[in-house]
């Protein structure tokens, strides 16, 4: 089954109809994926500008990492179940839009910037305490620019401006 044959099989399960028709349901997740995107990236935004060394100077990189690190994790998970709903909800459309596309092309390449992050550099950080080594300033530049990419797509997402004729 190619994906877009899944997505119009997703679409026409009773619980991706009720979930796009819902009156509050659908908006309620869409008020949690905002919010915990607004938790997830505004961590990571604090840890990219530290990984520069524009913010937090005097606190040690390890110590701002396990102290963000948790709430992070907990705020990237609500917010990958909430997109899924999302998605869920809308899978035709949402799947042939083009920012959709480009957000998970960004989503893959921030996740294997992290990846890479954390089999590097973090682990230096981790074991020396070090303020800053070379790969966490590349890697803190580099997430910054994906995420501001990801949340705009993101956003571009809600508009209709390039749906493809006949699709809902």
């Amino acid at each position: 089954m190619s994906p877009l044959g899944f997505c119009r099989w997703l679409e026409t399960t009773e619980w991706s109809i009720a979930l796009h028709e819902s009156l509050w349901v659908y908006p309620i997740v869409e008020s949690v994926h905002v919010l915990t995107l607004c938790l997830f990236l505004g961590l990571a935004v604090l840890l990219d500008l530290r990984l520069l060394g524009l913010v937090m100077r005097q606190t040690s990189l390890a110590r701002v990492m396990n102290q963000l690190g948790p709430w992070m994790i907990g705020g990237f998970a609500l917010m990958v179940v909430s997109g899924s709903l999302l998605f869920y909800a809308i899978p035709v459309r949402t799947y042939l839009n083009i920012f959709f596309r480009i957000k998970i092309v960004l989503l893959v390449m921030a996740g294997v910037n992290a990846w890479v992050f954390q089999k590097t550099v973090y682990r230096r950080i981790l074991e020396q305490d070090l303020a800053a080594p070379p790969g966490a300033k590349i890697a803190g530049a580099v997430s910054l620019f994906l995420w501001a990419g990801i949340v705009v797509a993101g956003r571009m997402i809600a508009y209709n401006w390039f749906d493809k004729p006949g699709v809902h």
